[in-house]
């Protein structure tokens, strides 16, 4: 079993965001995505499990949403 968030590799904001500010994207997979408990705190994660819908991607693992 891995110990990274089951949806790291399909995350759009990862994707969409990863030529940004790479020290901030590095924190937050960090923070959220390579510990499997502390990625149930991410709200992209949480609202992925709750309805099956990837949230926005400009949302971050915090629920902030980027303009």
């Amino acid at each position: 079993m891995s110990d990274e968030c089951e949806f790291l590799s399909k995350c759009g904001f990862f994707q969409n965001f990863s030529g940004n500010s790479e020290t901030v994207k590095e924190g937050w997979i960090k923070i959220f995505c390579k510990d499997k408990d502390k990625s149930e705190t991410c709200k992209r994660s949480q609202i992925r499990r709750e309805t099956g819908i990837a949230p926005p991607d400009n949302m971050t693992p915090t629920g902030k949403l980027l303009v």
